[in-house]
């Protein structure tokens, strides 16, 4: 058993890897702001103890976890280093742990926590499998043969992993304070593609995973007609989305996922590729996509008088639409409200214009202030420059979240990256 404190335990990945290692019986604590962080729920649930930043958390018998968004300054990184500590950053643990393991590491740049958690359901409940959620969900299982999680390509973190297995979910450009341009994030995925030991599925209908080059097989999945594993007939239906999977050109099989659009459909043909890939049985796939039941800030729902209300992490133009989708296809006689907290300036200035896009897709828009980041407290743009390209749109404070109530029977998607929950709780406490 070996002592492990976490540097930065309440991030998302953090606290999930801490939840791993406290299943695999050994001692585990971190450290963190004061603030409530959703992730630290989980956390007090199994018993993991957290404490604020103190360079006293440190001491000689443990082992560091490094969370990306400390740097070598921190004070109890400061401190570990005068005791000669072994310090790992997340990232070097993580792929040190996968190693251990017959690996499945889930990347893109959209999709991937929604993927990792319906693919981490699915063989959890065929097979012994250990799990890391970006949603801040893990699970250490013991006798686990497979270990399944979710790969960020910022910074090129995810060239630290050598994965058996990769789903690549699509290419898109993002994170505009690191990556130069799409170019940019294309050759770190194909980078990445070039580790992978056993086999990846990717997104065929994704145009820059078509020219994807590696060194073992490429199974492509999609709706497009080239795919090795190609969804037909995607219906919604009270519970769900009904679709046909063909395997090439033959017919494999019709299963039935509890998500709407069609982002979740391609989420679920990627798990139903490395399934077969594996050899496991259709039907047990079927039975485990059926029954999943989501994973945290994505489309996650509540009732709130005549109101649905929606959290969602989505926090790019591409994923704004994509939950804009789901609501309504789910709730198609239901008026859709957007209410949106850019996360960091840099992503607002670098995407202004697809923001507003998306934006217009719902029937009507409030933007919240701009949510900074550890790396960016403050930018050269501002929500009102946002506000300008989508018209009637209004700025949403705490103060003044009443004015939603007058959306009778409408659904509300909250979405954002950063507190954007908070503004939800006000709301919810005007009644």
């Amino acid at each position: 058993m070996t002592n492990y404190h976490f540097v930065g335990i309440k991030g998302t990945g953090m606290s999930a890897l801490a939840q791993v290692l406290h299943e695999m019986n050994h001692q585990v604590q971190g450290s963190d702001i004061e603030k409530h962080i959703f992730t630290e729920d989980a956390l007090r649930a199994k018993g993991i103890p957290f404490f604020p930043f103190n360079a006293d958390n440190i001491k000689d018998d443990q082992v560091i976890i490094q969370g990306n968004a400390f740097g070598d300054d921190h004070p109890e990184i400061a401190r570990a280093k005068e005791l000669d500590l072994t310090i790992y950053h997340y990232y070097d643990f993580l792929g040190y742990l996968a190693n251990e393991y017959r690996s499945v590491a889930i990347t893109g740049s959209h999709g991937k926590t929604s993927t990792t958690g319906l693919l981490s359901h699915v063989l959890s409940g065929i097979t012994p499998t250990a799990f890391l959620i970006g949603d801040g969900t893990g699970a250490g299982v013991e006798d686990a043969k497979a270990f399944v999680f979710e790969a960020c390509e910022y910074k090129r973190h995810f060239l630290y992993y050598k994965p058996d297995y990769a789903i690549m979910t699509n290419i898109d450009f993002d994170h505009s304070d690191y990556f130069t341009g799409i170019d940019d994030v294309v050759s770190a995925f194909q980078e990445m593609a070039m580790q992978v030991k056993q086999a990846i599925v990717a997104c065929g209908d994704d145009e820059h995973l078509q020219n994807i080059q590696a060194n073992v097989p490429v199974l492509y999945y999609g709706f497009g007609e080239n795919n090795d594993f190609r969804a037909e007939n995607a219906t919604s239906t009270p519970d769900g989305t009904s679709f046909d999977v063909y395997l090439r050109d033959d017919f494999y099989g019709t299963f039935l996922i509890p998500g709407f659009g069609q982002h979740h459909v391609l989420n679920a043909l990627s798990v139903i590729a490395i399934c077969q890939y594996e050899g496991l049985s259709k039907e047990d796939v079927a039975e485990r996509l059926a029954s999943f039941g989501g994973v945290k800030r994505r489309f996650s729902e509540s009732t709130f008088g005549s109101q649905i209300l929606v959290d969602d992490y989505a926090h790019h133009p591409k994923e704004i639409s994509a939950t804009i989708e789901s609501a309504r296809k789910k709730y198609p006689d239901r008026e859709v409200i957007a209410i949106f907290q850019p996360h960091t300036y840099t992503r607002l200035k670098s995407f202004m214009d697809d923001f507003a896009t998306s934006l217009r897709e719902a029937d009507a828009s409030y933007l919240c202030e701009i949510f900074g980041s550890a790396r960016e407290q403050e930018g050269q743009v501002r929500v009102e420059d946002l506000q300008e390209k989508v018209p009637g749109s209004d700025i949403l404070t705490r103060d003044n979240v009443s004015i939603l109530s007058k959306h009778e029977n409408a659904v509300l998607l909250f979405m954002g990256a950063g507190d954007i929950q908070t503004y939800q709780k006000q709301y919810e406490g005007t009644k």
